[in-house]
């Protein structure tokens, strides 16, 4: 087999889930956010937060069509790039595969019925209901999905014989010890990032335009949102390190840069290496990696060295793993300022500067994300599924892959393109305070011309 087939079948598949990965976070988060604000809406009275529901709801339908067409791509990509893959597990991974679909249908579905009964219904809680299957039909995509990756890193759910999967039992393959620890993962950080850009949003407005009521709320409500779910995302990342200490010992090895086998083992913040695989410039914390591994500051943590040299993951994983995680205490940092701000009365938590780096993290979120991804999956090289198949055995070996590359490539381009111009038209002509004016005024002549009449 050609190693240039394998690259450009990584190439591919790596760019897809890159570019997916956005819109998969947003499919994810945003709805939440959604109920959130309509909820509050109406318990409330407040025209502000509908507004919000209302315009997020919007954006959120023209993220959706993206991630359609992008997770199709990938559905196409297992069988065009990843024929072995799917000739061994297509039958453990149909399941998951297949639910994740109906997932999604299930959500669109009340998505649907959710945009076009916007005020139809006499009890607004009524249309405030319909945003439970969406959230739930989000959630469950995002689990299932999850799983498939969580099977890639712990299979389970079959027996070996003669190099093929039989007595397939797709459920416990879906609840691989892999799945809690991911799927909490991923859900916090889809929350997490869903708030965080829309607060960005809120943030970087009043920049542009000044602080106004409506942007001033929304920014408050889903920094409330990132700090929640930055305390969730932290406790998930911990379970995630025990899970690997246990689990996949070389993945946290390779990620932290941990050599030898000892006990008391330091954590390796950032640094380099040299030819010499000699850590320079790094911050070591004594005894930390035993304690985020076993919760014991004396534990004894496997060394890299104990594996075969060709079942190693890359090292660069470390630059992965650190910078994800920066990213995440960075937004749990940014929200509990935020608030120390709100509560300190001598500070003021709208400020430049606070605006600026609240608007910074809107990025820096999806960053985290496609880190976590790119960490995931690198970090289980050289398998595709560990222990059974090797990604060179997975991989197309038709040199057309190059073609369907450059074919994706121009896809996402495009798709990327037309997305930010239908965003852009949607919402720079019209903003938020202009779209309030027309809101609230037909109610209050309504309710002037009933005054009249009585």
């Amino acid at each position: 087999m050609s190693i240039d087939t394998v690259l450009w079948s990584k190439l591919v598949t790596g760019m897809t889930l890159g570019f997916h990965a956005i819109f998969a976070t947003l499919g994810v988060g945003v709805p939440l956010m959604i109920a959130i604000a309509e909820f509050i809406g109406i318990r409330k009275k407040n025209p502000h937060y509908i507004l919000m529901a209302k315009r997020w709801s919007r954006g959120f339908v023209i993220s959706v069509a993206v991630g359609v067409v992008t997770g199709t791509a990938i559905s196409l990509q297992l069988a065009l790039v990843w024929p072995h893959f799917m000739k061994l597990a297509g039958n453990v991974i149909a399941l998951p595969l297949f639910m994740e679909v109906f997932a999604f249908f299930f959500e669109a579905i009340f998505l649907g019925i959710y945009l076009y009964t916007w005020e139809r219904f006499k009890n607004p809680y009524i249309h405030w209901l319909l945003t439970i299957p969406v959230v739930t039909g989000a959630g469950m995509s995002a689990v299932f999905i999850t799983t498939v990756n969580g099977f890639m890193n712990q299979p389970a759910g079959f027996a070996m014989e003669a190099g093929q999967f039989t007595a397939v039992d797709p459920v416990q393959a879906m609840l691989n010890t892999a799945t809690f620890s991911k799927v909490f993962h991923v859900l916090s950080s889809a929350y997490m990032t869903g708030a965080a850009l829309l607060s960005g949003i809120a943030a970087f407005t009043m920049l542009k335009k000044g602080v106004s009521a409506y942007h001033k709320k929304a920014l408050k409500l889903m920094m409330a949102v990132v700090l929640l779910f930055g305390l969730l995302n932290t406790l998930a990342g911990d379970v995630s390190a025990k899970f690997l200490a246990e689990h996949q010992p070389e993945k946290l090895a390779a990620a932290e840069w941990h050599f030898e086998t000892e006990s008391g083992a330091d954590l390796v913040l950032l640094g380099w290496l040299n030819a010499e695989h000699e850590i320079i410039g790094a911050l070591h914390l004594p005894k930390f990696l035993s304690f985020l591994a076993f919760g014991d500051f004396n534990a004894k943590v496997t060394g890299l060295e104990e594996f075969p040299t060709d079942e190693r993951p890359p090292l660069l994983v470390h630059y992965l793993f650190d910078l994800m995680a920066g990213i995440g205490f960075m937004l749990l940092a940014i929200s509990l300022l935020y608030f120390l701000f709100v509560f300190w009365k001598k500070r003021n938590e709208l400020n430049k500067w606070m605006l600026r780096v609240i608007a910074l993290g809107a990025p820096l979120a999806f960053l985290g994300v496609e880190l976590g991804w790119f960490y995931a999956e690198i970090g289980r090289q050289p398998w595709i599924i560990r222990g059974y198949m090797r990604v060179e055995e997975a991989a197309t070996t038709s040199p057309s892959v190059k073609i369907l590359f450059f074919l994706f490539l121009l896809l996402y381009i495009v798709l990327g393109i037309v997305c930010v111009l239908v965003l852009r038209r949607l919402f720079n002509n019209n903003p938020a305070e202009a779209e309030m004016e027309k809101w609230v005024k037909p109610a209050r002549n309504e309710t002037a011309e009933k005054g009249g009449h009585a």
